[in-house]
């Protein structure tokens, strides 16, 4: 009969159930992401079959193109004035084409959602890193309603009130409502998708910074090749998700900076009727796609900038331990501390000046050197020293020629290119206003 001891786990029990369950990758209703799950259900977000991928971009064209084009073009020609409503519709439309084409994408390759996210793989990190994961996950799906739920009630509000305004050149009042309706879900709709993709990338960023700063406690702790092994992880998850989202990241940026430019054209020409009946759609489709591509600038520029401080933190253990390291093995406190590190141990004496003997000691001594100098264990604090030296100086330069974070097309997404982005934008929207207003 087997022993007992030989059947018991090889990890404790807590830990085992841990990565147990995230080692999985088939998920069942009620794991941590049935919130994202109910919210791609509700979206119409699912190719796992022809049928259900058909469905989905029915459902697409439907709310995203077809919905907002009928209901402007059934209009009746008496109805109140909305000069922004044609930008509007254009900008949200193309948003919800690029957040849908991306979770299609995404979907596809990764194979799912839980290796989209990561979740496949988080059984190689601590305790910590998942827990702070799992309350990240609980926590996003608020962060998406937080986003959707304010702009939608907004959108709601001004449909209300204009369709208020507007019901006499309406034939009905039950015409008029079921328009509302369907403008407020079309807008709730294409926002809903954007901001869904733009969570998503901002919950694998967050896994990222927990692995950061977990690889940060690792210093002086682990290995140099465990450290290493561990950035090298990091480094390529980073160089993956980059890949995966930089095509969503410019195109983003393009729209949003094409509908801003057209938005300000169009509000300053001459006799624009800009108030909060006309304008007030525009503004509150503006502020929204803003957000989204702010939660992914911020997101980006976030884990660049936890995986760039990695290198001084890689520096300043490696010179700690550098100067502490003849601290811990001098046993006499009076020597010179400089005197110790990259020298023999023998030196120490040098140092101090206690090389004076007799000529027999020096005899008796140079008869022995022959024997002894390879295997004194004097020389073994040296040797030991000068190793884990080249160990952590390589480390130091591996990771300061190997700076990991988000690249779009190999420009590193840091607060630097951030900065040259927004002079970018400000330096076009001055010259739109001097061409425009006259501001100079």
């Amino acid at each position: 009969m087997a022993d007992a001891s030989s059947e018991a786990p090889l990890l404790p029990r807590k830990s085992a159930a841990a990565a147990a369950r995230y080692a999985r990758c088939a998920s069942h209703p009620r794991d941590e992401l049935r919130s994202f799950r109910a919210c791609l259900f509700w979206l119409c977000v699912d190719h796992t079959s022809r049928l259900r991928s058909a469905a989905s971009w029915a459902v697409f064209l439907l709310l995203a193109v077809a919905a907002p084009s009928g209901v402007r073009l059934l209009s009746p020609p008496t109805a109140p004035e909305r000069p922004f409503d044609g930008q509007v519709q254009v900008s949200l439309t193309l948003a919800a084409v690029l957040a849908f084409l991306t979770l299609t994408r995404l979907l596809s390759r990764a194979g799912g959602l839980r290796r989209l996210l990561y979740l496949d793989s988080l059984r190689r990190d601590s305790e910590d890193v998942q827990a702070g994961y799992a309350a990240q996950l609980a926590r996003s799906f608020r962060v998406l309603a937080c986003f959707v739920a304010p702009c939608s009630l907004a959108d709601a509000a001004y449909e209300v009130a204009w369709y208020c305004a507007a019901a006499p050149a309406f034939p009905s009042r039950w015409w008029a409502a079921a328009a509302c309706a369907v403008e407020v879900a079309a807008w709730v709709y294409r926002a809903a998708l954007f901001f869904m993709v733009c969570v998503l990338f901002r919950v694998i960023c967050y896994l990222q910074i927990l692995r950061m700063v977990g690889f940060a406690r690792e210093f002086g702790k682990a290995d140099v090749a465990a450290v290493l092994e561990h950035h090298r992880r990091i480094k390529e998850q980073l160089m993956r998700i980059s890949h995966r989202y930089r095509r969503f990241i410019v195109s983003s940026l393009v729209l949003v900076s094409a509908a801003q430019f057209a938005a300000l054209l169009a509000t300053t020409r001459p006799h624009a009727t800009v108030n909060l009946l006309t304008a007030g759609e525009l503004a509150l489709s503006s502020v929204s796609l803003v957000a989204g591509l702010l939660v992914c600038l911020q997101s980006a520029a976030k884990i660049t900038h936890k995986t760039q401080a990695i290198t001084s933190v890689a520096a300043a253990w490696h010179a700690d331990a550098t100067v502490h390291a003849f601290d811990q093995e001098n046993p006499d406190p009076g020597l010179p501390a400089v005197a110790g590190y990259l020298a023999p141990a023998n030196a120490y004496r040098v140092a101090a000046g206690d090389e004076s003997g007799s000529d027999d000691d020096d005899r008796f001594d140079d008869a022995r050197s022959d024997d002894d100098s390879l295997d004194d264990p004097k020389y073994v604090p040296f040797q030991a020293n000068n190793i884990c030296f080249q160990k952590r100086q390589a480390l130091v330069t591996y990771l300061e020629n190997n700076r990991a974070g988000i690249t779009v097309y190999g420009f590193v997404v840091d607060r630097a290119w951030l900065h040259a982005l927004f002079m970018i934008e400000f330096s076009l929207v001055m010259w739109l206003l001097g061409k425009t207003v006259g501001i100079s």
